[in-house]
């Protein structure tokens, strides 16, 4: 019996993607639920698992090629192992991957599976406990270390690469093909500036009474909250719900002709990767505390740098939130994320001298930047919304009893 093996269906936000690895060839046997093939999209990367144990029959489609949602992309001939490769099996340790009190992210099993590691020997860093895939490279790294020291070699040296000299003069130039993502994010970046009539204003906060806050109770912070840590960023995100509840057209976006106000609060917190920035969402956030909104920026953080977010992580947003401040940036003007009207920019927090009543003090100061599209807020409400945002964070109680 035969299974055909097809992508996911896609969203209506996402019309196609692109099979970049097959993990198996025509002819090999694969395990149920084994993971068979990768399909990047222009928001994440999909992994498509076998549903039923057998030999690969036919690979449809190669690397590189185009699918759309349900697309066919191989054929499983249904069946056991072959009796040798059972025997090499069983003459091999047993490779445990994960068990029910072992949780791990799944570029972790991946790499826990590739390099014969037993999860349930390595010790989780990410929140609750989660091994993520450092935790699984440093077990790896820590296997060879031991290897090395009972055998007596060492580390064969990494193998040089030819790269032209100066000194011949030639001028090298390398062309490589975008990535889906990169190619996403420059259409939606040139789309939001030609479709919105946007633009940006300025403020600045005093960001002393949130550090004095973190610096007081941090420690108390980790210990009732299971070792989530205190950081800024859900400052922002709660100070940003207080004040787009005052100012609804924030929180509202265009379709078409009509005004379309939403009446909750889903904030997007961009995320920068090795692959470009992604925007994951943190849902109902009026109705989530500080710890439980770190949690899910610590959380999408790491599946971001895995690729592993997944699609509904990212859809929808009724405001975004981007921290350049984390690069260095002191001041820039954020972009907006369409159909959004409005974007928060947080910058570097930089000692500066400032008049506080009428005396000359040097502060920790952020410069906060909020562009909008024009075509649905004014000027002066922006200017309001900002200055909210600044008030609530200089005095960070306004937020905890929403004044």
């Amino acid at each position: 019996m035969t299974t055909e093996i097809t992508t996911p269906a896609f969203p209506e936000s996402i019309v196609e993607g692109e099979l970049t690895k097959w993990y198996k060839r025509e002819g090999e046997f694969i395990a149920r639920d084994e993971l068979l093939a990768d399909v990047e999209t222009e928001k994440t990367t999909l992994e498509i698992p076998s549903p039923v144990a057998g030999t690969v029959a036919k690979i449809v489609k190669p690397e590189g090629a185009t699918v759309v949602g349900l697309d066919l992309i191989a054929v499983v001939e249904e069946g056991e192992a072959p009796v040798t490769e059972q025997a090499e099996q069983s003459s091999e340790k047993p490779e445990v991957t994960e068990t029910k009190d072992v949780t791990a992210a799944p570029s972790a099993r991946k790499l826990a599976l590739e390099q014969n590691i037993d999860l349930s020997t390595v010790r989780g860093s990410g929140r609750s406990g989660m091994i993520t895939k450092g935790d699984v490279e440093a077990a790896i790294a820590s296997r060879t270390v031991r290897v090395e020291a009972k055998t007596g070699r060492t580390k064969a040296p990494e193998p040089e690469i030819d790269e032209p000299s100066d000194d011949t003069g030639e001028r090298v130039e390398r062309r490589v093909p975008m990535t889906r993502l990169r190619a996403t994010i420059a259409n939606r970046l040139v789309e939001a500036q030609q479709t919105a009539a946007m633009l940006t204003t300025f403020n600045e906060a005093d960001m002393a009474p949130i550090i004095r806050m973190r610096k007081q109770y941090q420690e108390e912070f980790q210990r009732t909250h299971n070792g989530t840590r205190l950081g800024f960023m859900s400052f922002f995100v709660r100070a940003s719900v207080e004040a787009l509840k005052r100012f609804p057209l924030v929180n509202a976006s265009i379709d078409g002709s009509d005004i379309v106000y939403h009446g909750f609060y889903d904030i997007g917190v961009a995320v920068s990767t090795e692959r470009g920035l992604v925007v994951p969402v943190v849902r109902d956030a009026d109705a989530l505390g500080l710890a439980q909104i770190e949690d899910q920026i610590v959380e999408f953080g790491q599946k971001a740098r895995d690729g592993k977010l997944a699609i509904e992580d990212m859809q929808g947003g009724t405001f975004t939130i981007s921290n350049g401040g984390v690069f260095g940036s002191l001041m820039s003007t954020p972009i907006l994320n369409p159909p959004q009207t409005a974007i928060l920019g947080m910058h570097k927090i930089q000692e500066r001298p400032v008049v506080v009543d009428g005396n000359i003090e040097i502060r920790p100061m952020m410069y906060l930047a909020l562009s909008y599209d024009h075509r649905l807020i004014d000027g002066s409400e922006a200017v309001r919304f900002l200055v909210a945002i600044k008030g609530m964070l200089e005095d960070p109680a306004r937020i905890l009893l929403e004044l």
